[in-house]
């Protein structure tokens, strides 16, 4: 993980690895989600997939969350906790039984050079992207409710910063009439996507 400045993603490739790729495997939508064009929240969106909807699931990247799918004419990235597959009669999340279901694994390679420095730059915010528009700006607003509903703080270990994926057991809090919840994470307030549960925005 690390921070990312002004991204410009112009091309990537898809390559398929070990695993069942030759096999179709039906997926289903556990929720309402957003179809990615990389395996990431930073990727522009092609798309939104309704709960219960039948997917055809490539595989996914090899120790990360993200998996491939083909869905409602969409075809893009989505995150593995959202997928459900059929196991022994039972529904089960991609993301709790990949080894038992069998998950193919697909990698994906950028294969355009990131545009811009690879670490902040002297008097840079923390400030990640979650689309092709640029760096979230939260309202005030936002940050005044956060202050206004305090949680308590998460002790993790280590710094977190924009582009940390937060772990499923991470609970977050929705921030009424805005897209993205929040947490506090060693006594830092910080914004979350609550689908993909990256780190899109750090407060100082």
């Amino acid at each position: 993980m690390r921070w990312i400045s002004k991204p410009l993603l112009a091309g990537a490739m898809l390559l398929t690895g070990t695993g069942l790729a030759s096999a179709e495997m039906m997926a289903t939508t556990a929720t309402d989600l957003t179809v990615y064009s990389g395996p990431g929240a930073d990727y522009p969106s092609v798309g939104i997939a309704t709960r219960g909807s039948s997917a055809a699931l490539d595989g996914c990247l090899e120790g990360e969350s993200w998996c491939r799918i083909d869905v409602n004419g969409l075809r893009g990235w989505v995150y593995a906790q959202e997928l459900t597959v059929d196991y022994d009669g039972a529904p089960v999340i991609v993301q709790e039984r990949r080894s038992d279901l069998g998950i193919p694994v697909v990698s994906y390679e950028k294969t355009v050079v990131v545009d811009g420095p690879a670490s902040p730059a002297p008097g840079d915010e923390l400030v990640g992207t979650v689309d092709s528009s640029g760096a979230i700006i939260p309202p005030p607003e936002v940050r005044t409710y956060i202050d206004g509903a305090p949680v308590d703080t998460v002790t993790y270990d280590g710094e977190v910063i924009v582009g940390a994926t937060l772990p499923g057991d991470m609970v977050i809090t929705q921030v009424p009439n805005y897209q993205y919840s929040y947490v506090r994470v060693n006594g830092r307030p910080m914004l979350v996507d609550p689908q993909s549960r990256r780190v899109v925005y750090v407060y100082e």
